[in-house]
């Protein structure tokens, strides 16, 4: 996520860290190459205009020049408005009575019914009891799409192929009262382009549904397109959040940065993937962190919670958070994140140069280097995994003997321990908001 656009401001950033004092000549070299590196990612240009001009107006007064570390405070200044920009984090509002509708639009193709059937399971977890409805009849095979990922959560899914979708949304509302669901989510028929029978459709299953969510499903490499696809449904139905999906593709980041602030719609939720746990609730902290080479360890830690239950998952978030990392608990999240098939987008959540070299390594490469970790670990004593500060010279030449490997594997092992520790330190430090001083 965001590869291209991180690589390029991390260079900027570099830089800046390279210099004790910053003159506006140096400012405005750095906001070119940012500049440069948004438009290049297919930020909207006004966007960044706003944007740059904002940072600049920050950073060639006092609040830099009297910094210790100026180059620092340009950054901690950048990370602060791209958070400003990314807009503020919006829960879904589920209000008034049951049951609570959440309609799910967009165009073909953008993920809506694998988007849907993720939402179920996210509330499911939360204790509603949630009814799926199959509302797309024209494109082959959608229906049977929805009931395979319904069976596959453990949700129902309300089919009616012998009506339209507008009288669907009558029967669904019946079968949601009567069967006692605190929350319908109906999944919207989509088109290769916007049409008026689409929106037509849609005006008439908002009217009678009445839902408190209209979730429009954006497919985030369409770029700046989706920007136009945003405002083309909000024109006809009142759209009430963005769902990014396609956000471990290939796609340059420009979308979610634009989308906000251009719409004036929250973004609720990003799809990172095609499995059925890959959809995060939208916090623009942590997604500003992720684009500036910061990483997400907040969310590292929570896909790592989900396949533990739930006394496990609490521990060890309490062990990570208060500063407390040992071998054992790196080989833990290993093993649910190859069990739950996470660990690329696990590697993709770590900050700085470990998640720049991580999204250099193939998916056979992660599975070697896995499999070579859980030798050495396995290799190591008990005290040498909760206290790996004992690992001597000749600890070590034994662990790389038992393990097949050899002492360099070894030390850098150790090395990224090291760091990742450093790193979870941090966050309990700065109250699990953030990283400041990574770039250091």
């Amino acid at each position: 996520m965001f590869e291209t656009l991180t690589n390029r401001l991390n260079k900027v950033f570099d830089q800046l860290k390279k210099r004790g004092k910053l003159s506006t000549s140096d400012v405005d070299s750095a906001l070119r190459e940012v500049k440069l590196a948004l438009l290049e990612a297919d930020v909207h240009f006004n966007v960044v205009k706003e944007f740059i001009a904002q940072v600049r107006s920050r950073s060639i007064g006092h609040e830099v020049s009297k910094a210790l570390n100026p180059g620092q405070q340009m950054i901690k200044i950048v990370n602060e408005e791209l958070i400003k920009t990314l807009g503020e984090p919006a829960p879904l509002k589920l209000t008034g009575d049951k049951p609570r509708v959440i309609l799910m639009v967009g165009l073909q193709g953008s993920g809506k019914t694998t988007t849907a059937a993720k939402l179920a399971r996210i509330l499911r977890t939360k204790g509603e009891r949630v009814m799926l409805v199959a509302g797309d009849p024209y494109r082959p095979a959608a229906i049977e799409q929805l009931q395979i990922l319904g069976n596959s959560i453990n949700v129902p899914v309300f089919v009616d192929k012998n009506v339209n979708p507008p009288e669907l949304s009558k029967l669904a509302m019946e079968k949601g009262k009567n069967g006692g669901h605190s929350v319908i989510i109906m999944d919207t028929a989509g088109r290769s382009q916007l049409d008026d029978n689409l929106m037509g459709e849609l005006v008439n299953i908002n009217r009678i549904m009445k839902p408190c969510e209209v979730l429009l499903v954006v497919d985030s490499m369409t770029g700046q397109e989706s920007l136009h696809i945003a405002e083309g449904f909000h024109k006809n139905v009142p759209i009430t959040g963005l769902i990014l999906t396609k956000m471990d593709g290939d796609s340059r980041g420009g979308a979610a940065i634009s989308i906000r602030s251009v719409t004036g719609v929250p973004i609720k939720f990003i799809g990172t993937g095609e499995k059925i746990d890959a959809l995060e609730v939208y916090n623009p902290e942590r997604l500003a962190s992720r684009i500036l080479g910061m990483g997400d360890m907040l969310g590292l830690i929570e896909r790592a919670e989900l396949a533990f239950d739930e006394k496990t998952a609490q521990n060890q978030a309490d062990r990570l958070s208060s500063g407390e990392f040992s071998f054992e608990d790196l080989a833990e999240m290993m093993r649910s994140a190859k069990k739950d098939g996470t660990m690329n987008q696990l590697l993709d959540m770590l900050p700085g140069k470990l998640g720049q070299n991580a999204a250099n390594i193939s998916p056979q490469d992660v599975d070697k280097q896995m499999k070579r970790t859980e030798a050495i670990i396995s290799s190591m004593t008990i005290q040498e995994r909760r206290h790996p500060d004992v690992l001597n010279a000749n600890r070590r030449r034994r662990i790389a003997r038992g393990s097949g490997t050899n002492v360099q594997d070894i030390n850098r092992l150790v090395k990224q321990y090291q760091e990742m520790k450093r790193l979870f330190k941090t966050m309990s430090k700065t109250n699990k908001r953030g990283f400041p001083r990574l770039f250091g």
